[in-house]
């Protein structure tokens, strides 16, 4: 009897010794690895590559990474922090924020009527419509009146849907941002106390 065990008996043992903790655990260590080889060529940077052409090619300074804990528009105005923030969203796989917010920004900057046209299906299609690619979470009041400024779009056709989302990151993502690994390892490369450029 005892060696006669079923398929599924032994299916059932090999699934009670895998706890969910131990899964957390490894998506966990997952998650750490894919920003730390994101950020690898980024930290790699050395800080006297800087030029007056090109003053952001150097690390944060701890005053920038700083600056990054008090406020999310302190750090999505910050090159180097909103990339930070960029990965640290891929880990949670959830950058469709950052992406629709930028690409909003970048909506908001078109003059020519044909531009604001073209980017405003481009969007829609991208982000709102059902089934989109990189679907953001809207209501449908929202989507509703987004469809509709598409007949003729203006620079504020997306503002509403920009509110809703950066609102949704600031109480959401952000916190874990700032109580994340990723930004305890940046405070420690602004303080050059870092080995993550190391292989």
């Amino acid at each position: 009897m005892r060696g006669n065990l079923s398929a599924s008996t032994v299916s059932m043992a090999f699934t009670d010794c895998i706890k969910p903790t131990d899964l957390l655990l490894e998506k966990r260590a997952m998650t750490k690895k894919n920003w730390r080889n994101r950020f690898r060529v980024l930290l790699k940077t050395n800080p006297s590559q800087t030029t007056p052409k090109n003053p952001t090619s150097c690390r944060p300074t701890v005053d920038d990474v700083n600056q990054w804990a008090q406020s999310l528009d302190k750090l999505l105005s910050h090159k180097y922090g909103k990339t930070a923030f960029c990965v640290f969203l891929k880990s949670e796989f959830c950058e469709e924020n950052i992406e629709f917010w930028t690409a909003c920004e970048d909506f908001k900057k078109l003059t020519s009527r044909r531009a604001l046209v073209s980017k405003a299906n481009s969007i829609y299609k991208e982000f709102i419509q059902s089934e989109a690619p990189k679907e953001i979470n809207l209501d449908f009041q929202t989507k509703n009146a987004i469809v509709q400024s598409l007949k003729d779009p203006t620079s504020t056709s997306f503002q509403a849907a920009q509110k809703r989302v950066y609102n949704l990151m600031e109480n959401n993502s952000y916190p874990r941002f700032i109580s994340s690994d990723l930004y305890s390892e940046l405070c420690a490369v602004a303080r050059g106390e870092s080995k993550l450029i190391k292989p």
